[in-house]
């Protein structure tokens, strides 16, 4: 029947609506309700017989929900054979059959099975891989920001910001598809965050969701970090390093804090090396003061955007800072000098000693 038009799968609907009287009837509900409640696929041509090749074989899917799908699992080519043959003996379509029945299991995209399974550690839940990069992406240090709905705009605007540091920031309405379950992707963003950042603006505790964030933050031990944008932190958040700052210093003052702890010193060092300009860079030198323990080895790279900007330089003190350099004299003993490439270089004992002896003359 090449090129033809199959009749079959145009009728499978009523001959599945006959199947299921015909289940009822014989009271096996449980075949019934796997063919009332299967969503149907149907591959035409599946098998070609007959000495002519004029038999045609369909292969039918049924995609069941998994509580109908579990029962019938080890039974599976039992009722795969059966509902074949019962399902060929209700039409009178000829030189066409179902060849094959296939029973699959439909999954929740968001199924959280480890949840159900009830044994699993509450404080150490596992979030799925690809949760994990949907929310946050395959890099960065990752930063919940909390905040009240009507600042939205602004949390959008500073998790852009914080983005030049290599923080990857969550905001809830502006990270969270409209297909996923929100309160479920936002507890995925808060097991498996970083640190956490509760954006301190009048009405704060009115919310009924920002309060849950800070104790779910709390509770994981991450760094918390309060900013007090017109209201002071309270509770559990009084005790934590508080930052005041407008919107548009806060970017700076959050990455300052939390450029002590490792991952988030990482991601900084893989925004030096990704840095594509000068005032790129110069933004970046905002970040210099917070760094606790460093090498010049660590900072100082070949990306010569960075290398070259005012902010690392220090030629322009008044406007970026003094520069890499002292920061590297505040971080050890050791002393760095710049030359004409702008290279950094330790200054050996003897030539500091001359320096000295010339300072002092």
């Amino acid at each position: 029947m090449p090129g033809d038009k199959y009749e079959l799968p145009k009728q499978i609907e009523r001959h599945l609506a006959a199947l299921s009287r015909l289940y009822a009837q014989d009271g096996q509900r449980d075949l019934q309700e796997i063919i009332v409640n299967a969503q149907i696929r149907l591959i035409e041509g599946w098998a070609v017989e007959g000495w002519d090749d004029e038999y045609h074989g369909h292969a039918l899917y049924l995609v069941i929900p998994e509580p109908l799908f579990l029962p019938a699992a080890k039974r599976r080519e039992e009722i795969q054979s059966k509902i074949r043959g019962d399902l060929n003996s209700v039409h009178n379509v000829r030189h066409e059959h179902i060849a094959e029945v296939f029973l699959e299991m439909d999954l929740a995209e968001d199924h959280d099975w480890r949840q159900e399974s009830g044994l699993l550690i509450a404080t150490n839940k596992t979030v799925a891989p690809d949760s994990v990069t949907r929310i946050w992406g395959d890099s960065g240090f990752r930063v919940f920001l909390s905040h009240k709905a009507e600042v939205g705009r602004q949390a959008a605007d500073l998790k852009e910001r914080l983005g030049v540091f290599g923080i990857t920031a969550f905001v809830a309405h502006a990270d969270i598809r409209p297909t996923r379950a929100w309160q479920a992707e936002i507890e995925n963003a808060l097991h498996s965050m970083d640190a956490f950042v509760a954006l301190m603006t009048d009405g704060f505790h009115d919310s009924d969701w920002t309060d849950q964030e800070v104790g779910f933050a709390l509770a994981r031990g991450v760094p918390v970090i309060a900013v007090r944008l017109g209201l002071d932190p309270y509770g559990f958040l009084g005790k934590f390093q508080a930052l005041l700052a407008d919107w548009n210093s806060a970017p700076e003052g959050i990455v300052r804090l939390l450029m002590k702890h490792d991952r988030m010193f990482t991601a900084y060092l893989q925004a030096l090396r990704a840095c594509p300009s000068w005032d790129r860079g110069n933004t970046l030198a905002l970040a210099l003061p917070g760094i606790e323990q460093a090498t010049e080895q660590q900072i100082e790279n070949e990306n010569t955007e960075v290398r070259y900007s005012f902010g690392f330089r220090g030629n322009k003190p008044a406007q970026y800072g003094d520069g890499l350099i002292p920061h590297l004299h505040r971080l050890g003993p050791r002393q760095f000098v710049r030359d004409s490439d702008q290279v950094i270089s330790v200054v050996k004992a003897r030539r500091r000693r001359i320096v000295e002896d010339e300072v002092q003359l």
